[in-house]
């Protein structure tokens, strides 16, 4: 018999030849997934064999994010059986199915996963848990349509481990992703891992390199979870920023992104998933820390455990103090009126530099800005969040250039049309990924001294 181990990768190159490459570089903790359905023209037995035998076949049907019709299920389940004569180490069998015959006889060298799909909002994991099915291990697949929803599986997670179940339940889509994530400390046998030189094989999963790198398959029941919350989120540096400093300080935390646009859903999940600890990014800045009751805006909170009060600091605000100290004095232009651009203007005026701030409802002409002759630009809307988008008042920016001596930007990608025109103009720059440094420093220091622990 060949156990379930915790990483399971499906294979979903474009060609036969770069997933059995991929496979035959896994490690002995990672065992691919061989999904007929996506290579619909090679010989099923001969695919196994390929493999040695050491994988988990799988025949998904179109209704469960699959290839294989609908219509169709006799074929795809006769196409499944075809790999018997290989021996796989595990094949996958709908949960409603009964064991067929053949694959009755090939056990226990072949073992038996149990899976089933649910429809968006159906979670009947007691009832599931209640009456399975003939099988070796178990897997059951919802949708995340709220943040908080993967909150819900936790008490079947349990109770599976407790019962020595092998069972793994989590959500699809992008809200999901904290169920793949957190599937050990909730006591999941096993996650879904996208190939590191593949695409994802549903929305919400993550690659393999990424949960080793977040060491998913180590985490406890005592993790505290912390994230950057907002939307977007999911490219975010934060988890590569903290999780290794969290795993340098001994602390049990880990640290994922969290994609939520809405306050009230936001409030939802911190007590769902037991958040201990969060970055705020827009558009929840002054949204999220006012309906906990806490004065806004603020990019960081935390709290040493759940139901205990938040704690809340603008790590943002002190890492542009820190810049702005090296930088010229003089008057600046602000461009942007959001949670960014507020906390901007408080620490420029803060700092005694008189402001000029600009934005889609607070307009103003190239004239006014070349008169306020500013010696800085602080770039604080979003533009620049995706590859295309240009540079914010380009009219205002040039209005700028006879007085202007450095510039700053808020959004950390590289070579934003903003930091373009900064470097073309000569300008002395502060660019979004030094002050990401900054703030995720102050972030990071108070998560590992105020999440979790003793009280």
């Amino acid at each position: 018999m060949s156990p379930l181990p915790f990483h399971l990768v499906t294979l979903t190159h474009p060609t036969w030849g770069a997933a059995l490459a991929c496979a035959k570089h896994l490690p002995e903790d990672a065992l691919p997934e061989l999904r007929l359905d996506l290579f619909p023209e090679a010989h099923p037995e001969a695919l196994v064999a390929a493999l040695g035998g050491r994988c988990l076949v799988t025949c998904r049907r179109q209704s469960e994010g699959g290839r294989w019709p609908d219509a169709d299920d006799a074929g795809r389940v006769a196409h499944l059986l075809r790999t018997l004569k290989a021996r796989p180490a595990w094949v996958d069998l709908e949960w409603e199915l009964p064991v067929p015959a053949s694959l009755q006889a090939a056990r226990p060298d072949v073992q038996v996963l149990r899976s089933v799909h649910v429809a968006p909002g159906v979670f009947d994991l007691e009832r599931r848990l209640a009456a399975l099915p003939d099988g070796d291990a178990f897997k059951w697949v919802g949708w995340a349509g709220r943040l908080g929803d993967s909150g819900r599986l936790r008490p079947a997670l349990a109770w599976a481990r407790e019962h020595g179940i092998a069972f793994s339940a989590f959500l699809m889509g992008p809200k999901g992703l904290v169920s793949r994530a957190l599937q050990r400390a909730w006591g999941g046998a096993f996650t879904y891992a996208a190939p590191d030189d593949g695409p994802a094989a549903a929305p919400g999963q993550l690659p393999l390199a990424t949960l080793r790198a977040w060491r998913c398959e180590h985490l406890h029941r005592g993790h505290g979870l912390c994230g950057v919350i907002g939307d977007p989120v999911l490219h975010s540096r934060g988890p590569a920023f903290h999780n290794p400093r969290f795993q340098q300080a001994g602390k049990d935390l880990v640290y994922i992104p969290l994609l939520c646009g809405d306050a009230d859903e936001a409030v939802e999940a911190l007590e769902a998933l037991g958040i201990l600890g969060l970055s705020i990014t827009a558009p929840l800045k002054l949204s999220l820390p006012q309906a906990l009751g806490l004065k806004g805006p603020l990019n960081t909170l935390w709290r040493r455990a759940s139901g205990q009060p938040w704690r809340g600091a603008n790590t943002d605000a002190e890492a542009l103090g820190q810049s702005l100290s090296k930088l010229a004095p003089g008057p600046v232009l602000l461009l942007g009126g959001g949670g960014v651009g507020r906390t901007s203007r408080e620490v420029l005026e803060a700092a005694g530099r008189p402001v000029l701030q600009v934005s889609r409802q607070a307009p103003t002409t190239s004239a006014t800005v070349a008169a306020f002759a500013p010696v800085g630009v602080v770039q604080a809307t979003s533009l620049g969040m995706a590859p295309e988008d240009p540079p914010p008042f380009p009219d205002l920016l040039q209005a700028t250039l006879p007085s202007a001596r450095w510039a700053l930007e808020w959004i950390y990608k590289e070579d934003t049309a903003f930091v373009t025109w900064a470097r073309k103009a000569g300008l002395d720059l502060v660019s979004g990924a030094a002050l990401f440094e900054a703030q995720a420093e102050g972030q990071s220091r108070r998560f590992i001294e105020g999440c979790g622990g003793p009280s």
